[in-house]
Formats: structure tokens, C-alpha cells, sequence
């Protein structure tokens, strides 16, 4: 016989009253494999319930057996497997999903992903210290990977929706040297017997404003002597695409990258210099790395130079300024004035800042920069443009006497 509630009513599979008057329904979650129960006051309320579980299962959503079993690693790869990018960008993309993401929600099965579980691993990563940008990097790939699970009914709702929030340490205001930090770095360079090397590479990252990849991707034919200019179309990248990690060749990320470099003076010398100095070293020409040959920074073997060797010798050069200023200071008996530490980076937002400091055009900024936005390059102009207005202002104060 069927049972039946405490008014009469035939109960269906699944469906009971407790003695307390609430209905209870029973049924397996296919998601996660165990028996759920959903509870209401009211049986029909109750059945409303059940109609809605049942459309789910009828649309199909999680019920193929692979598909319960998805986990969000592979759902990650699905959606790389998705999108046209570049082999830079997959590359890094990849990379911090396997640093960052792999091993701690990665395992988790995409059915059984929650918003909480999104929103705690968040404040994982910020409690370990990682900056918003890293976070906010690691949201874009999951996210869409998230999107695409609901797009295709393995999902109902996307759980990293909403669950960014505020996480991520502030990210370090970038660094640029000042006009006398810059002037005692390259005096203290060109004086050195050690250093005095890369005084040209200084100089001409500094001239330039290249990146670094750009700048150890060099060429001398991209170095035009006699019309003065740097033509950048194509960066060195040290990255692992499968096959081990080596140099790459790959063109900028946008088209703003590719752009040709008018010389200074000081930057037409420092390439005249630099080519003098290959010469004289007898530095192997004959390494090519994907059509590309006869760089114009090398190591002693020929090869271009690593990005971390580049940050290497400034960190050195940096190091060796501070214990000569710290002697120095001690003899003179006054203050030392250390120098902060500095990369390839940080000498590119110094660039970028002397330009913005000199008035120039921001749209010529922009071109020489090679950034595709320009709210990039207004970002400095304006931290240049405030700090001289406040510096103004201040300075009207020693028009007033001390009575």
C-alpha cells in the first residue's frame, strides 16, 4: 500500500513525513554520488522542488559519468585547448596554473566546486602573501574555464562569480630612479674597472625604455647607425614549451610593441661602444636561435643574454655602488645615500619617467614605450605631474619668515 501523509495523501518514491508535520524528500545527487534530502513545510512546495531536480536530469546537466568525474585541472585544459593564444602568454598562463592552482582546487571535481571553495582559496593565496595582480590572474583563468562548464550544462552557476573581492596584497608602487640616483649609478659604472662593461646596456635600456626581453632580443640589424633609430619587432623569451626550457623567439604582444626607436646621442654612442666592445672580445657571432643571429648582447659563449643575468648584473652593480658609497660616507663622516634595488623593469619605468619629466608628447611617450594602452602611459605622467605640483606648492612656504 502507499503511504500516505497525516491528511490522507498518496506519498510518492522518495517522499515521507516526519512526525513533526515536514515533508522530506530523498534522492541521489549523480554530482557527488550520495543521497541528498531537501525538506518544506508544504508537500506541494516540496514537489515544486522535485520538478526542479528532475529538469536538471532531463537537461542532461551531470549525468554522464565522465563528466561528474571532470576535474577542474581538466576543465582548465579544455578551455586552454579553447583559445587561440600566443605561445608566451599559454606558456605563462600555464605555468601559474601549475604553480599556483594544480595541486590545491585543481584536484576538486567541477561538480563539486562551490563558491566558498573559490572564495577560500583566494584568501589562501592572499594570506601567503601574493599580490592582487597574481590573484586577479589566476581568477581570469578560472572563471571562463567555470563559464565554459556552465555553457555546456556540466554546471548550473559559475562559482568563482563574485569571489575575487578584495583579495591580494596592494601590489609595490613601481620604482624609477631619480635624476640623481640615475646619474650617480651610471658615474659610479663608467669609473668602474669591474662594471664599466655594461655601462652601454645601461645606457641604452635607460635611452630606450625597452623591455627585456626586447633589449636581449636585439639585433644589429635591428640597429640602423646611420639613420639613428632601433627597430623593435620581435623579444627573446626563455620559456618552456614542452620541449625544455630555451630561447624563443616570439613578435610583441600587440602591434603597439613593434615600433622603431629614434637615438639620442647618448643611446647612438652606447650602440657605437657596444659594437666596439663585441669586436674587441671576439665574442662568437655564429649562434642563431630561430633565424635570429648576431646579437648585440652576448655572453662570452655568443649566446644572447638571460633576463635573469640582465636583473643579475644590475643587482651586482647595485650591491658594489652601496658598500663603495657606505666607505665613502664613513671616510667623509656624513650620510650615505644608498641605491635602491633595481631591474630591467624598474630601469624601463625610469625611462618612461625621464621622458614624462623632459615634457614630452604622452602619444610620442606611448610609441617609444610601446604601450597599447595610454592610460599606461598617463599613469606616470600624472604621478610626475602631481609630485611637482605638490613640490610647488611646499616651496611657497619659504616665502614666509619665521617671526
Amino acid at each position: 500500500m502507499a503511504r500516505k501523509d497525516n491528511r490522507g495523501r498518496n506519498l510518492k518514491v522518495g517522499e515521507s513525513q516526519r512526525k513533526d508535520g515536514l515533508y522530506m524528500y530523498r534522492y541521489m545527487d549523480e554530482r557527488t554520488g550520495k543521497r541528498v534530502t531537501i525538506y518544506d513545510a508544504d508537500l506541494a512546495s516540496l514537489r515544486e522542488k522535485e520538478r526542479q531536480i528532475a529538469r536538471e536530469i532531463d537537461a542532461g546537466i551531470t549525468t554522464d559519468r565522465a563528466v561528474k568525474k571532470m576535474t577542474v585541472n581538466t576543465l582548465f585544459e579544455r578551455y586552454m585547448e579553447s583559445k587561440k593564444l600566443a605561445g608566451s602568454t599559454r606558456s605563462n598562463y600555464v605555468a601559474i596554473w601549475n604553480n599556483r592552482v594544480r595541486d590545491e582546487i585543481g584536484t576538486l571535481k567541477v561538480v563539486q566546486v562551490r563558491p566558498s571553495h573559490i572564495k577560500l582559496f583566494y584568501a589562501k593565496l592572499t594570506k601567503d602573501g601574493y599580490s592582487r595582480s597574481t590573484i586577479k590572474l589566476i581568477h581570469t583563468l578560472l572563471y571562463p574555464s567555470f563559464e565554459m562548464a556552465v555553457d555546456d550544462d556540466v554546471i548550473r552557476k559559475n562559482p568563482a562569480k563574485d569571489a575575487l573581492g578584495d583579495n591580494g596584497a596592494q601590489a609595490k608602487e613601481k620604482m624609477a630612479l631619480t635624476p640623481s640616483q640615475q646619474e650617480r649609478l651610471l658615474s659610479f659604472v663608467e669609473e668602474s674597472s669591474v662594471y664599466k662593461v655594461y655601462l652601454p646596456m645601461l645606457q641604452i635600456m635607460i635611452g630606450t625604455g625597452c623591455r627585456c626581453g626586447e633589449l636581449i632580443g636585439l639585433t644589429w640589424a635591428d640597429v640602423d647607425l646611420d639613420k639613428r633609430e632601433v627597430s623593435i619587432s620581435r623579444q627573446l623569451i626563455y620559456k618552456d614549451y614542452g620541449d625544455g626550457y630555451k630561447f624563443h623567439v616570439t613578435t610583441p604582444k600587440t602591434d603597439a610593441g613593434i615600433r622603431k626607436i629614434p637615438m639620442s646621442g647618448v643611446v647612438f654612442k652606447a650602440f657605437s661602444i657596444q659594437k666596439r666592445q663585441n669586436f674587441l672580445q671576439q665574442i662568437p657571432r655564429s649562434i642563431e636561435i630561430e633565424g635570429r643571429k648576431d646579437f648585440v648582447f652576448m655572453s662570452k659563449n655568443g649566446r644572447p643574454l638571460m633576463p635573469s643575468a640582465v636583473n643579475n648584473v644590475l643587482y651586482n652593480i647595485v650591491a658594489a655602488y652601496n658598500k663603495h658609497e657606505t666607505e665613502l660616507a664613513k671616510k667623509e663622516k656624513r650620510k650615505e645615500e644608498l641605491m635602491p634595488s633595481i631591474s630591467a623593469h624598474s630601469l624601463r619605468h625610469t625611462a618612461c619617467t625621464r621622458m614624462a619629466e623632459q615634457g614630452l608628447d604622452m602619444k610620442v611617450v606611448q610609441y617609444i614605450m610601446g604601450h597599447a594602452d595610454i592610460g599606461v602611459t598617463m599613469e606616470v605622467y600624472n604621478h610626475i605631474t602631481e609630485r611637482a605640483r605638490i613640490e610647488n606648492e611646499i616651496a611657497k612656504m619659504d616665502t614666509f619668515q619665521v617671526v
